[in-house]
C-alpha cells in the first residue's frame, strides 16, 4: 500500500471521528422542544400555521443565543387531528425525543387526551387556544382564553351593544363546544334571558351540509326579537357554515355571528363581502396597533417569505408562552421540569397589543378581551377592548365549579381547591 493511500486513510479516519466528536458535542448543546399540532385532517386548517410560528420562534430566540447557552432545537410530529394519536404522539417527544416542553394541541379533546400523559411523565405542555375552562393542571399552561377572557365578554357586548334578546349557541361536537355553551346558558339564564330564547346545536367535525341548519338559525330569527349566533364551530367546518350564511342572505345586521375560533386564517380561504360587519371575539388580532404587533408581523412575513400570511390570536398565545418558558428556564438556571414550574409563575413577558402577560398561579395567564368586526380584507376592525382580565379555571356560573380555585405554588399545589369545604380535591381536574 502506498504512503499516500495509508495518509489518505488516516485522513478520512481523523475526519470522521471529528465528525462524530462534533455531532456528539452539538447534541449536547442542545436542547429539544416538541411541536405538537395537527398538519393533516380536518384541524390543519388552523395547526399549520401554528407550527410555522413556533418554528419561526425557536429560529428567532437561536439568534439570540438560544437559550441557557445552548441551541434550541423543534421537533415536530403530526397527530393529523386524530385525538388518541396526539397521547401516542406526546409520549413519544417526551420518552423518545426527550424534549424539555412541548409547544402544541388545540380542540380540547386532544388536550385531554394528552394530560395524562404529560402528568405521568411530568413534562410541560404550552396550549395556545381558548378553552372552556374547568381544568387545571401542574403540567400544563393553559396561554389561550379561558371562558371569562372571550366568551362571557361576547356574550356582555351581545346583550349591551347589539341589543341580543334571542341566542343560537352552535357549536362543533365535542368538548370545548359542549362546555362552553353549558357556562354560556347558565349565564345567559342569570342574565334574564328567557330557556325558549336559547337554541343550542352541534355538528361532527368537518361538517359540510349547513342548509338545514342554516335554515333553522334563520326561522329561529325572524321572531321578531333581535337575535345572534355564538359559534363555537371549529376547523374547516367554518368554511361552508360562512358561504351558506351569504347564500341564505344573512347578514350582520340581520343575525350577526360571533365566533370563538374564526381568525385571520380561516377568513383567508373565504370569500368575506358577505361576512363583512360579523364578529369574533379574542385577544389579539392582526390589526391591532403597538410596535410589537409591527415588528411581530414583520419577522412572521420575512419568515414565510410571504407578505399576505396572516397572524392570529392562538400565533400570540403561543408566543407569550414560547418567551414564558424561555424566561423561567433562564431563571432557573436548568430546563429540569420542577425547577421550571417553580420559577415561570409570576413571569411577565410582552404580548403584542402593548402590554404584558402575566403567568398566574393557576396556570393561566392575564389577556385584554378584543371583540372585532370582520372586514373586507379579511381583517378585524376593533370595536372593543377591555383592560387585562385574569383567566378563570373554573366558572363561576356552574354549580360544581363555583367554589373552586387553582393555585400551584407551594404549599398549596391543587388544581381544584374548594374554597367553601378547604379541602383540595386531588392534583389536575
Amino acid at each position: 500500500m502506498s504512503l499516500k493511500i495509508k495518509m489518505t486513510g488516516a485522513l478520512l479516519a481523523a475526519a470522521m471521528s471529528a465528525t462524530a466528536l462534533s455531532g456528539a458535542f452539538a447534541a449536547d448543546d442542545t436542547i429539544k422542544i416538541g411541536v405538537l399540532h395537527s398538519l393533516s385532517g380536518t384541524m390543519a386548517i388552523s395547526e399549520t400555521t401554528l407550527k410555522d410560528a413556533v418554528l419561526m420562534l425557536v429560529e428567532e430566540q437561536n439568534k439570540k443565543g438560544g437559550v441557557l447557552g445552548k441551541k434550541l432545537e423543534a421537533v415536530v410530529v403530526d397527530p393529523a387531528s386524530d385525538w388518541p394519536l396526539f397521547a401516542e404522539k406526546a409520549r413519544d417527544l417526551i420518552e423518545k425525543d426527550k424534549v424539555a416542553a412541548v409547544f402544541g394541541c388545540w380542540t380540547s379533546s386532544s388536550r385531554k387526551s394528552v394530560l395524562p400523559v404529560f402528568e405521568e411523565l411530568n413534562s410541560i405542555l404550552f396550549y395556545p387556544v381558548q378553552y372552556e375552562g374547568e381544568e387545571s393542571s401542574r403540567n400544563i399552561f393553559y396561554t389561550g382564553a379561558a371562558p371569562n377572557q372571550q366568551a362571557i365578554p361576547a356574550v356582555d357586548y351581545l346583550l349591551e351593544e347589539e341589543g341580543v334578546q334571542r341566542f343560537v349557541l352552535e357549536g362543533t361536537d365535542y368538548v370545548y363546544p359542549r362546555t362552553t355553551n353549558k357556562i354560556l346558558e347558565a349565564y345567559l339564564l342569570a342574565k334574564g334571558i328567557p330557556a325558549e330564547d336559547i337554541l343550542i346545536n352541534y355538528t361532527p367535525f368537518g361538517f359540510s351540509d349547513w342548509q338545514t341548519e342554516v335554515a333553522k338559525i334563520k326561522e329561529f330569527g325572524s321572531a321578531g326579537k333581535k337575535t345572534a349566533v355564538v359559534s363555537t364551530i371549529n376547523g374547516d367546518a367554518n368554511v361552508p357554515f360562512y358561504k351558506e350564511l351569504g347564500n341564505q342572505g344573512i347578514e350582520a345586521t340581520d343575525i350577526p355571528v360571533i365566533a370563538f375560533s374564526v381568525g385571520e386564517e380561516e377568513l383567508a380561504g373565504l370569500d368575506t363581502k358577505p361576512l363583512v360587519g360579523h364578529l369574533a371575539a379574542w385577544n389579539y388580532f392582526q390589526s391591532v396597533e403597538a410596535d410589537a404587533n409591527a415588528e411581530f408581523i414583520e419577522t412572521w412575513h420575512a419568515y414565510t417569505g410571504d407578505e399576505k400570511r396572516v397572524t392570529n390570536d392562538p400565533m400570540e398565545a403561543t408566543y407569550i408562552g414560547f418567551n414564558a418558558w424561555v424566561k423561567a428556564v433562564e431563571a432557573a438556571g436548568t430546563t429540569d421540569t420542577d425547577a421550571v414550574l417553580d420559577s415561570i409563575i409570576g413571569v411577565a413577558v410582552p404580548n403584542l397589543s402593548g402590554g404584558y402577560a402575566t403567568i398566574m398561579p393557576n396556570h393561566h395567564i392575564t389577556k385584554p378581551v378584543l371583540i372585532g368586526e370582520i372586514q373586507e380584507d379579511g381583517q378585524f376592525s376593533v370595536v372593543k377592548e377591555t383592560a387585562s382580565v385574569v383567566g378563570d379555571e373554573w366558572s363561576d356560573f356552574l354549580p360544581d365549579s363555583k367554589d373552586l380555585i387553582a393555585d400551584w405554588r407551594k404549599p398549596l399545589e391543587c388544581g381544584n381547591f374548594n374554597v367553601a369545604t378547604g379541602k383540595c380535591g386531588g392534583k389536575g381536574e
